[in-house]
């Protein structure tokens, strides 16, 4: 694996534990696509016992971030760009609704949102920059006043969290995400529904169509660590 893990302390719920410890470092790219997951290794590095590791590798298996390797146990499963564009068409079009919806009730959101955004941007740390966007979006789920939207939304997070996290590390789109979020919130807070919709739609078809074209040329770069 190309990044340590971080140790767990002992609960009741190790397996829950466990699985979201892999299911972050998988996401964020700490744990590189066709990478072999080893449960010694794991659980050395997690500190628990290899029971926890083996169930919550199936979960991450039937979750689809697991495949069956022959001959090497199992590997974090590879990314498709096509999946990618396709998990991105549903995307953009609960975010163009969300984004519709709060800019109808005229919300303001936070300017810390795309400050912060731009400071991770420039930053270094993989994992903060995709959880700044996630922070953006949730708040304009949250701003639509619409509960389905962020629950509908929440299914395909952690497949487009791969994604991110592995061109991400390329350095493109970083700053420009946050010209595009700033401008998608300046059109809520002006309470234009259209704007805010088509901006939202354009911001969310664009972004699967780079990530996929991106993720193609860093995956081809990265050879698969086993």
């Amino acid at each position: 694996m190309a990044a340590p893990l971080l140790k767990i302390t002992s609960s009741p719920d190790l397996v829950d534990q466990v699985y979201r410890s892999l299911l972050g470092a998988i996401s964020d790219g700490s744990i590189a696509p066709g990478a072999r997951l080893r449960q010694e290794d794991i659980a050395e590095q997690l500190a628990v016992s290899r029971q926890p590791v083996l169930q919550a590798l199936r979960l991450l298996k039937n979750d689809g971030f697991v495949l069956d390797a022959p001959g090497r146990g199992v590997c974090a499963a590879p990314l498709a760009a096509g999946a990618l564009i396709q998990t991105y068409q549903v995307r953009s079009a609960l975010d163009a609704l969300a984004a519709r919806l709060a800019a109808e009730a005229r919300h303001q959101l936070p300017a810390e949102l795309i400050q912060q955004g731009r400071l991770a941007a420039r930053g270094h740390d993989i994992s903060s920059m995709i959880a700044a966007d996630e922070r953006f979006h949730g708040a304009i789920y949250a701003a639509s006043g619409n509960p389905l939207i962020a629950a509908s939304a929440q299914l395909h997070w952690h497949h487009i969290r791969r994604a991110m996290g592995a061109v991400l590390q390329v350095g493109a789109m970083r700053e420009s995400i946050w010209d595009e979020h700033q401008a998608i919130a300046q059109a809520i807070a002006a309470g234009d529904a259209n704007a805010a919709e088509a901006l939202m739609r354009q911001h969310g078809v664009e972004a699967g169509q780079s990530l996929a074209t991106l993720l193609t040329t860093a995956l081809d770069r990265q050879p698969l660590t086993g």
